[in-house]
């Protein structure tokens, strides 16, 4: 064989190598495209969340400085999926409670999860602050409330979820859950008692939901 025939032999494979890769780089794009589309037609909900109930089984506060919070919370939490054909994973959700805008327990990891079209999930975490440390402001507007028998705390969930469309999967979202819960303890009496359950309240309040896009 020549060298003028390898040479042709040698464009030919070139040629044929450069037809596919330009056949599987439409391929993806056509896929691209048909997902992208079937995820413009469909475009999922946000998930609905509602905090059902709060059980406080203790929530004390020092009365001298250094002031410091200790509570113990149990919660009630639903989470519905809208969409009728659109699954949702859940991943790295973080369960806490705020107190006029203070963090006053650790987060709690929720277990990751997949909700099906329409499936409602329910988690009861309990979430602990053990010696929270208070500013004296916040310490003398939280004996207010105690002493007035009521307070308004906020229950707040954090994490990144993903969209199912059949089998495909879409990248991370950030998801951001705040509800809020007005607390009645009944009869004020100066502060509560340390072991429980002190009051379960049942609230069936719904939260607000924000999914943005990226982890």
């Amino acid at each position: 064989m020549s060298v003028k025939d390898c040479g042709h032999h040698h464009d030919e494979r070139k040629k044929m190598v450069r037809r596919l890769i330009m056949a599987v780089a439409a391929l993806i794009i056509l896929l691209a495209m048909v997902v992208f589309l079937v995820w413009a037609i469909l475009q999922p909900h946000k998930p609905t969340f509602i905090l059902q109930d709060v059980t406080l089984y203790n929530f004390t506060t020092t009365t001298a400085p250094p002031y410091i919070l200790t509570t113990v919370t149990q919660l009630t939490i639903s989470s519905k999926n809208p969409n009728g054909r659109i699954g949702i994973y859940y991943q790295k959700l973080d369960v806490y409670v705020t107190y006029r805008e203070q963090q006053i327990t650790a987060a709690t990891l929720l277990p990751y999860s997949y909700q099906g079209h329409h499936d409602v999930a329910v988690w009861s975490p309990l979430v602990f602050g053990n010696a929270v440390p208070v500013s004296p402001y916040l310490q003398q507007v939280l004996s207010q409330d105690l002493n007035f028998g009521s307070m308004l705390i906020e229950v707040k969930i954090e994490g990144r979820v993903k969209w199912k469309v059949g089998t495909w999967v879409s990248g991370p979202y950030r998801l951001d859950v705040s509800c809020p819960a007005y607390l009645r303890f009944g009869n004020p009496t100066g502060g509560l008692p340390t072991m429980g359950p002190v009051v379960k309240l049942q609230l069936f309040q719904r939260c607000h939901v924000e999914t943005t896009l990226g982890s």
